[in-house]
């Protein structure tokens, strides 16, 4: 098997084990979202420092804590990926899937928007027509649940922040997810040890597969992070934006068919809107990418044709010749 082939396969491993994951989070009851959160931080810093000692890669280490800039960089993805993971895991276990999914969905319009406001970037008539089409989307679902939907809001802002600090880290996924859960240990420690002492904790007081489960949040965090780390490696960036919505369509179909949440008129409606912004993005993504792959293709042609050969080094018979291309 090809290693795009292979990386091909294991990113769509990644983004379909992140869509099951509202399966499993109901199983951690009665273990509430931040206790969840708590678990999933401490056992997954154990699973990465377990991993990174099989590969011997600690040198890595020093170099970040000589550079203040990266850790404060580091500290705030950890932040951002924290609530994340548990807005998240609040929205699944309060049988809010379906707006879990909507924030995956809006995603990549949060970040057209950092990118305008943040990094000042201009944005094509398309790419306008797609934001204003989810700002409209978001309207809609607003009249539809009757509330703001921050879940899916805090979730996309969240989600979208992370993605643009992770960019300014420029580290490998394994390494910055082991210094995130490594900034975040302490204080999940302590929330952890706080509730063993008043008595409010739910570990190892529910059975042993509760307890088990709370301690596999950390492997089935690992998993699908490593076989992502290998797709981003090997398989091009259009098509890791084409996998990112495998997940949260999963996500809305278990919310749909699986938890049978209610999906009126109104919220279709909202939800086909995002959809439609999301085509029209992807359409405008692979044009733009063909339209960058036919402008280099030139130059990359003139810099692997061999070089120009000076008459005087020519043979006598070639002379001629190179005088009448001239």
């Amino acid at each position: 098997m090809g290693a795009e082939r292979r990386g091909l396969l294991l990113g769509m491993a990644a983004y379909v084990m992140w869509g099951l994951f509202p399966l499993f989070w109901p199983h951690l009851k009665p273990a509430g979202p931040v206790e969840i959160l708590a678990h999933r931080m401490a056992w997954s810093l154990l699973c990465m420092l377990v991993l990174l000692a099989v590969l011997r890669q600690w040198s890595w280490i020093r170099e970040l804590a000589r550079t203040p800039g990266k850790l404060i960089t580091v500290t705030v993805a950890a932040v951002m990926i924290s609530i994340n993971w548990g807005t998240y895991i609040y929205g699944v276990n309060h049988d809010q899937v379906v707006e879990t999914s909507l924030g995956y969905f809006i995603t990549p319009l949060v970040l057209i928007g950092i990118g305008v406001v943040v990094l000042g970037e201009r944005l094509r008539r398309i790419q306008w027509a797609a934001v204003a089409l989810g700002v409209a989307a978001v309207v809609v679902l607003i009249v539809a649940y009757g509330r703001v939907p921050w879940i899916a809001l805090t979730l996309a802002a969240s989600f979208a922040t992370y993605g643009y600090v992770k960019k300014r880290m420029n580290l490998p996924a394994t390494h910055s997810l082991a210094v995130e859960t490594a900034v975040m240990f302490l204080p999940a420690l302590g929330y952890l040890t706080w509730l063993a002492w008043t008595g409010e904790g739910t570990y190892g007081h529910e059975g042993a597969p509760q307890a088990l489960m709370l301690m596999g949040a950390g492997v089935i965090t690992v998993i699908p992070l490593l076989c992502f780390a290998v797709a981003a490696n090997s398989v091009p960036l259009s098509s890791i934006g084409m996998l990112q919505y495998l997940a949260p369509i999963i996500q809305f179909g278990i919310g749909v068919a699986v938890n049978h949440e209610p999906m009126p008129a109104a919220r279709w409606a909202g939800f086909g809107l995002v959809w439609i912004a999301l085509v029209v993005l992807t359409f405008d993504a692979i044009r733009q990418s063909r339209r960058e792959r036919v402008a280099v293709l030139p130059t990359a042609r003139a810099a692997e044709a061999p070089a120009a050969v000076e008459p005087r080094d020519l043979p006598v018979s070639a002379a001629p010749e190179r005088e009448a291309a001239s």
